[in-house]
């Protein structure tokens, strides 16, 4: 039998997954102080002593996201982290993927959370009609 709910839900987790794997993946190398990515951002006017710290933040408000219990607040957190590297990317670049996929993850996260959470699709309803 095919449960709606049970089915949105599953979905949700996916994406949250998604997006979870994609932000530790991208701030790994901040939290290792790897060069490369000390130089990365220096490209960007980032100081190097800034970097453990943009990867502290961008994991804290992964960890709120992924918890159920304080997953609206991560989601808030996550969204202001995004849309930061998204004004620093295009004070520096003006355009490019690295604006794209800033703005696509954080899509993503609201998404997949209004498809696991019951409360936030009845406090957003989507309507067709």
């Amino acid at each position: 039998m095919f449960d709606r709910n049970s089915s949105m839900r599953a979905v949700g987790w996916a994406l949250t997954i998604l997006v979870t794997w994609f932000m530790l993946t991208d701030l790994r190398p901040d939290l290792q102080q790897a060069a490369w990515a000390i130089k990365a951002n220096q490209g960007l006017g980032i100081p190097a002593n800034i970097v453990l710290w943009i990867g502290v933040a961008g994991i804290g408000a992964t960890l709120l996201y992924v918890l159920p219990w304080t997953s609206t607040l991560g989601a808030i957190l996550l969204t202001g982290f995004l849309g930061g590297a998204v004004m620093t990317h295009m004070r520096v670049n003006g355009s490019g993927w690295d604006i794209g996929e800033n703005v696509l993850i954080g899509m993503i996260a609201w998404a997949a959370l209004w498809l696991r959470d019951d409360r936030l699709r009845a406090l957003l309803p989507i309507r067709f009609t």
